[in-house]
């Protein structure tokens, strides 16, 4: 089917399909291309406590002069916020410069001590409850939740006693990391998935792949146009792609129809070459229910 511009959540909002990631994205450069990527025509801006950037974030979506209300703004719970919720969202809020978030994750479902130890004695479904209870309380300052890096064992236990259904699913996908598994299991939720690292990493293997740079060839784009595409091209997904650099910023804004048989043949890239470009283990809770990486 042709790529799309925007995903109809389970909650009724519309998000754009391609938002520009901040992920590593520092002070003093991500501003600028906060509002150099509004003023050429994104409207889904993604960033994290986590990212220590979200202030700066803020001052590009007020520098670009777009309307806020034209905006798709997702920021994420820190894992040390595990137990101040409604704190860590007032942050987010005070530094986003914002009366509403449009979106709000859990990073992880890995509580951390402030010291970046595991907190084992802390239920990140409690964490959820507390978010489930403050956007039923307060829809218009939070408008949706959902959740990062949750594998199928953690969506399966949080839907079992989720009053909210999670909007969205943040996960790693790219043809090195298709993570089936998971994609399927939201779509049979109606949880949107929202791709990050589609391009798998920084100088990633996937930007000299051979198929990938057939692919691009045929319609005259960059390799990263495809692998972006790609995500843009499935029912359901959006898609992150990442920089600070005006040009990369233009140039991954363009989307391109892949046909059933591209679309095939860059999922076959998993079978010789697979890699996770962010594994959940740094979190000190282990896999999280993701497989290891062959």
């Amino acid at each position: 089917m042709p790529a799309t511009t925007s995903v109809k959540l389970n909650t009724g909002a519309i998000m754009p399909t391609v938002g520009l990631g901040t992920w590593k994205s520092k002070p003093g450069e991500v501003e600028i291309a906060v509002e150099f990527a509004l003023k050429n025509g994104y409207r889904h801006i993604d960033t994290a406590a986590g990212y220590q950037n979200e202030k700066e974030v803020g001052q590009g979506l007020k520098a670009s002069g777009v309307p806020r209300e034209e905006i798709f703004v997702t920021t994420k719970l820190d894992n040390p916020d595990h137990r101040n919720v409604a704190q860590a969202l007032e942050t987010s809020l005070s530094k986003l410069d914002t009366p509403y978030i449009d979106l709000w994750l859990m990073h992880w479902p890995a509580p951390m001590t402030r010291d970046g130890k595991a907190d084992k004695a802390y239920d990140w479904l409690d964490t959820w409850k507390d978010m489930e209870d403050i956007h039923l309380a307060h829809p218009q300052k939070l408008r949706a939740i959902g959740v990062s890096n949750f594998s199928v064992e953690y969506l399966e236990r949080l839907t079992k006693s989720a009053r909210v259904t999670p909007a969205v699913n943040q996960i790693e996908l790219h043809p090195s990391c298709p993570q089936d598994d998971v994609v399927e299991y939201c779509q049979s939720k109606g949880i949107t998935l929202t791709a990050y690292s589609p391009l798998g990493s920084d100088n990633s293997p996937l930007l000299k792949n051979t198929v990938v740079n057939s692919i691009a060839q045929k319609y005259k784009v960059q390799p990263a146009n495809i692998l972006i595409s790609l995500q843009a091209n499935k029912p359901g997904h959006t898609v992150l792609p990442k920089s600070v650099t005006n040009h990369r910023i233009l140039n991954n804004f363009t989307i391109v129809d892949l046909t059933d048989e591209e679309i095939s043949d860059l999922h076959k890239i998993d079978e010789t070459h697979h890699f996770r470009a962010c594994h959940p283990a740094w979190t000190g809770w282990g896999s999280i229910g993701f497989p290891d990486c062959k």
